[in-house]
């Protein structure tokens, strides 16, 4: 066992050392910050899918100062070898790849138990815990830091029902988190996690893409990218003009359902593909889900109509359905980039973590004046992460001068 535990450390180890030196934006803010070190004496928890690059970014909040208690957002994107390693470095972890989620709740109490200041949230789990059943870290918390669209809708669900009682930084909808993470982030990643799930050609099959937000635009321009055909299903009436205009045919889901060969959901909402959807779906259709819950692809509609089911790889089960039509669904409908991949690429959350450590540190610096409300990420933290990301690409932009300032600001 000991021997078994030495060498997840030593995997993980070299997963953080992999990401370490190309998380440049970061790190250029490590150094920049490392003299005042924003976050001394504060407990920070972090909450969000525990692998190599969310781990160096508590690894760069404890380094500027602070206690930082981690664990992960959800069940099964935990990876276990990064856990172990991260807790050699002084972080107080508290996240296991696990299927049982009493377990998992469990972890984020003991996260919670450290009553910390500032929370980085991704889904909104901690915020819905410490807002429902853990109402004794209100005292101690100056407010969130929310990751992702869902954690968004939840936070302005209780805002909108007045039970927000801390501020809130929408990080999601930075410009420099939902234009390049949402897009290209996910686009390569589902991908990634596909091909490596089912080891199946993507070139001259259709593919059913389930919402055109940023997310779903970008898995739908990568399935285009590796030559499939894309069909997009939206409820959205301009949305689905948008995706029509970007060359991809629309159609309601029950009509995709009898077209596609693979579907993947990334809306946020439940039941995308539902019941309805299933009863007209292709014989060896592939079902996966980019969204951050399980609940996208109803598990229960398969179920209900599935005479059988069984895994038949890693990450892939077969539905057998009474009329002998099988499908399968990846990753049990989670997360399919994080639970069969290693989530966006490196230099994609690196402008992701820059920008949660700055909305991080607005809120230390001003919670006394900020009001139990969603904000949007300042524009001068938007700004100041686009400018580190092109100084470390070695590129320089133009700037305004004094007579172009003064044009804009006319009106005649």
């Amino acid at each position: 066992m000991e021997l078994d535990k030495t060498a997840l450390i030593k995997s993980g180890e070299a997963k953080l050392q992999w990401v370490a030196g190309r998380m440049k934006v970061l790190n250029y803010f490590k150094e920049k910050l490392s003299a005042d070190k924003p976050f001394s004496g504060l407990n920070v928890a972090v909450c969000v899918h525990l692998e190599a690059k969310t781990a160096y970014l508590s690894m760069v909040i404890k380094d500027l100062g602070a206690s930082v208690w981690v664990t992960g957002s959800n069940p099964l994107s935990t990876q276990d070898d990064v856990a172990l390693a991260l807790s050699t470095h002084g972080v107080n972890v508290f996240a296991k790849h696990t299927h049982d989620m009493d377990e998992y709740r469990r972890l984020h109490e003991k996260v919670l138990d450290a009553m910390p200041n500032v929370i980085i949230d991704d889904g909104g789990d901690l915020t819905a815990a410490v807002h429902s059943n853990r109402v004794d870290v209100l005292k101690s918390l100056y407010g969130i830091c929310e990751e992702t669209t869902t954690g968004v809708i939840r936070l302005k669900a209780l805002e909108r029902e007045k039970e927000l009682k801390v501020p809130a930084i929408a990080v999601n909808n930075g410009r420099m988190k939902n234009l390049f993470d949402n897009r290209y982030g996910t686009g390569q990643s589902t991908w990634d996690g596909i091909m490596r799930t089912t080891n199946l050609s993507i070139c001259g099959k259709t593919v059913v893409v389930g919402g055109y937000g940023w997310c779903g635009k970008g898995i739908a321009r990568r399935a285009a990218g590796l030559g499939a055909n894309v069909i997009v299903t939206e409820v959205d009436p301009v949305k689905a003009i948008e995706a029509l205009m970007d060359g991809f045919r629309v159609m309601k889901i029950e009509e995709a359902a009898r077209l596609g060969d693979f579907f993947v959901t990334a809306t946020g909402d439940v039941n995308v593909i539902g019941e309805k959807a299933l009863e007209n779906i292709k014989d060896g259709a592939i079902l996966a889900n980019s969204g951050h819950f399980d609940v996208e692809i109803s598990k229960a509609a398969l179920n209900k109509l599935s005479i059988s089911k069984r895994p038949v790889r890693e990450n892939v089960e077969e539905y057998t359905f009474r009329d002998g039509r099988r499908v399968y669904l990846l990753a049990d409908g989670r997360l399919v980039n994080l639970v069969a991949g290693d989530g966006h690429p490196v230099e994609i959350m690196d402008t992701t973590f820059a920008l949660q450590l700055l909305s991080a540190k607005y809120i230390v610096d001003h919670h006394e004046q900020m009001n139990p409300h969603v904000y949007e990420v300042p524009e001068e933290v938007d700004e100041e992460v686009a400018k580190a990301k092109l100084d470390t690409l070695g590129i320089s932009i133009d700037t305004l001068d004094e007579d172009q300032r003064e044009y804009l600001g006319k009106w005649r």
